[in-house]
């Protein structure tokens, strides 16, 4: 849970992942999303997903994903999820939605342990579409763009609060669509939050 303060108004987001299962498959539950407060979400989806080991770091994921917010979305969802070199983080997912819209996510963090409490995490975040979807806002190609930093004390490994900043970029067709609307391209969120680990 995470709130965000930034030019406008102030915002909140979730991000929750869990699953059920052994080493070799599991199902996985994800749940993520973001608004300003006093408003309705802006994006909120949730997914449930087959998960089989494929390699002694990486699962593949197979499954589906719905849109809760905006124009809802039911996708077909495949993916993998692991552990790169240099124990980056992965999480990769390819979205077929059922109006044929082709759309895909790529995340990725690391983190850098400053001392046995204090960790560092760097992450990167891309949207990417195959085609313009201009009742979503997003064109073709790579749609947006998240960089942020964020600096966790573990007072516990099951708890955890953070601080941290965040920049966010719609790019391209994307960046077009919210000029027209009169919106900004790009927005810089300074974040405090709590990582939770059941």
């Amino acid at each position: 849970a995470e709130y965000r303060a930034r030019e406008g108004k102030d915002g909140y987001l979730w991000d929750v992942q869990g699953y059920y299962g052994g080493d070799l498959d599991k199902f996985w539950f994800k749940s993520e999303g973001e608004g300003s407060f006093g408003e309705k979400p802006e994006a909120a989806e949730v997914q449930g997903l087959w998960s089989h080991a494929i390699g002694p770091w990486w699962d593949l994921q197979v499954g589906a994903r719905q849109d809760l917010a905006g124009p809802e979305r039911t996708y077909a969802v495949v993916g993998v999820q692991g552990l790169a070199p240099y124990l980056f983080e992965v999480d990769t997912a390819a979205f077929l939605s059922t109006k044929g819209d082709l759309t895909a996510r790529i995340e990725a963090e690391l983190d850098q342990r400053i001392t046995q409490r204090l960790i560092l995490q760097p992450r990167v975040e891309l949207n990417l579409s195959a085609q313009d979807i201009p009742e979503l806002g997003i064109g073709a190609g790579l749609d947006t763009a998240e960089v942020g930093l964020r600096l966790r004390y573990e007072f516990a490994r099951e708890f955890a609060p953070y601080l941290g900043i965040e920049q966010e970029w719609k790019l391209g067709g994307s960046a077009d669509y919210a000029r027209l609307l009169g919106e900004g391209t790009s927005a810089t969120n300074f974040v405090i939050g709590v990582r939770f680990w059941f």
